[in-house]
């Protein structure tokens, strides 16, 4: 399964894609680490970044996408072009598209039995969030199925 973690500042949508067969991971090299919605107010530019992400996705076969997730009021809240810009993502018909909160991005990698050193994946260092995002989605998945009680298919 490829993935793709995204963390929204400002205008940018930072993206780290991560792929995982057999229990290994692997970060290809991406043609671009961030894509940009330039003018939030015109309906043509949103259009450009949603087709520009779209194909992006399309051109290294992803198929789910993690947004980190953002506060929606009070000091930490993000602005509301970011907002335009998790739309737009979430509005792509080919992606899978999940926000991931912070608490369950920190729980999934204190869980995890994995340590990565972000210096070692080869990312640049805006990055950094993206991938512990996609990071915590793939520990996520396999902490569910440690954790999922067995079935109990006794009839009465």
């Amino acid at each position: 399964m490829r993935a793709c973690g995204v963390e929204i500042k400002s205008n940018d949508a930072i993206i780290c894609i991560v792929s995982k067969e057999n229990n290994l991971y692997d970060i290809p090299h991406t043609r671009v680490q961030k894509i940009s919605l330039d003018n939030a107010g015109d309906a043509e530019e949103v259009k450009k970044f949603q087709f520009a992400f779209a194909k992006l996705m399309e051109d290294y076969q992803v198929t789910h996408v993690q947004i980190k997730g953002r506060a929606l009021k009070g000091k930490f809240s993000g602005g509301p072009i970011g907002f335009k810009i998790e739309a737009a993502i979430q509005l792509i018909d080919a992606l899978e598209v999940e926000i991931l909160s912070g608490t369950f991005i920190k729980k999934e990698l204190s869980r995890s039995q994995i340590d990565i050193d972000f210096r070692d994946t080869g990312l640049k260092q805006f990055q950094e969030q993206a991938f512990t995002t996609v990071f915590a989605f793939f520990e996520g998945q396999n902490n569910s199925y440690r954790t999922e009680p067995e079935s109990n298919n006794q009839e009465d």
